[in-house]
């Protein structure tokens, strides 16, 4: 009898558990609608940022393995330059080349952005016996006559250093690549896994920048006739000045193409992950003001390493669910925050790595 009594007592607490840990973590009232996500087969794309440290890394693997084991031939791409991707999936992912991972129904291939390398191949681009990296990458760009230009200077001898927005104009040219390679057409999910706030917001604003710069060069080229001979000097002295014309319209139409598609509402969907403290909720509603000014849609808001309920709560643990519940209110009333799909992700007690990990956090979060 004594027995049979101890069995009850902990089915009950161990339910009890379950379907508080349940509730809090996804509320029927806030699940991500992953249906939605993984509908229909025209390629679409998420990107996922916030602020440092919050998970976005864990989040967006988790969903491409979700993607990938709901039929989806799934990319996910790091444009963070302190990458950790390949911890996530636990292999080597640094080549700066696509990846195939182990373990999906459909293909999953992971991409890090080789920023590094890109700077290297930068620095070289004056040199005879190398450097091509960039000057394709600036050809794809139709700026391929700027690095020619670069290395008949020597200018890249000089640079210690990287320009500003090398790690954002690297990005963009692999977008240019995932809309016009052939190599990425079999992807209907590609996920990004974005750097924090900042390196974010530029890489969404450099494609309106760029577009509004060429569009001023290209009228003051056509106002400034007596410009004709400085022009040619710095676009080589072969190139025509038509020839100069046609390949920043070339740009910039790519440009237009990108900024298009980081604003379009049927294929493009920004991701903010954040966690329950009052900074890390600060900064994502500044991030959600920015991204609106962007014209960049946003529906769901991820919040990460939710302390799960508990029939026995220790002190401390007591006070920092005191605190996260007021972090959800803050969302809650949020002009910016409180609009948005809320999906809660609790702090699990496992280490969440490589693809068994991340299935089982995709299947918490990705409801």
């Amino acid at each position: 009898m004594m027995i049979k009594t101890c069995i009850l007592l902990i089915s009950i607490i161990y339910n009890y558990d379950f379907i508080a840990v349940r509730s809090a973590v996804a509320p029927a009232e806030t699940t991500a609608e992953f249906d939605e996500m993984v509908s229909g087969t025209q390629r679409k794309y998420y990107m996922l940022g916030g602020k440092g440290g919050v998970g976005k890394t864990s989040c967006a693997a988790s969903l491409a393995v979700k993607f990938a084991n709901n039929g989806h031939p799934t990319l996910v791409v790091s444009t963070d330059p302190a990458h950790s991707l390949s911890d996530s999936f636990a292999q080597d992912l640094t080549g700066g080349t696509l990846v195939p991972v182990d373990g999906p129904i459909s293909p999953l291939f992971a991409l890090e952005i080789n920023p590094e390398k890109a700077r290297e191949e930068f620095r070289d681009v004056s040199k005879k016996n190398g450097g091509t990296g960039v000057k394709d990458f600036m050809d794809g760009m139709g700026l391929g006559m700027i690095a020619e230009q670069l290395g008949e200077l020597k200018l890249g001898e000089l640079l210690d250093t990287p320009p500003p927005g090398l790690d954002e104009a690297i990005a963009i040219s692999k977008v240019i690549q995932f809309l016009e390679s052939q190599e990425y057409n079999m992807f209907t999910r590609i996920v990004f896994d974005t750097a924090p706030t900042g390196h974010t917001l530029r890489l969404l604003s450099l494609p309106d920048f760029l577009d509004k710069s060429i569009g001023k060069i290209l009228k003051l080229r056509q106002k400034i006739s007596s410009a004709t001979a400085a022009i040619k000097n710095v676009f080589g002295q072969e190139e025509t000045r038509q020839d100069a014309s046609d390949k920043l319209e070339k740009l910039r139409e790519r440009m237009i193409k990108v900024r298009d598609l980081f604003r379009d509402t049927d294929s493009t969907e920004f991701v903010i992950v954040t966690i329950p403290t009052v900074m890390a909720i600060s900064e994502s509603s500044r991030l959600r003001a920015s991204l609106t000014k962007e014209n960049v849609p946003v529906k769901r808001l991820i919040v990460n390493q939710i302390l799960p309920q508990s029939a026995s709560d220790c002190k401390f643990c007591a006070m920092k669910r005191k605190d996260q519940t007021r972090a959800i209110e803050m969302i809650q009333n949020d002009p910016e925050l409180s609009s948005l799909m809320l999906v809660q992700a609790p702090l699990v007690d496992v280490e969440i790595r490589g693809v068994p990990a991340l299935q089982f956090l995709g299947d918490i979060v990705w409801k």
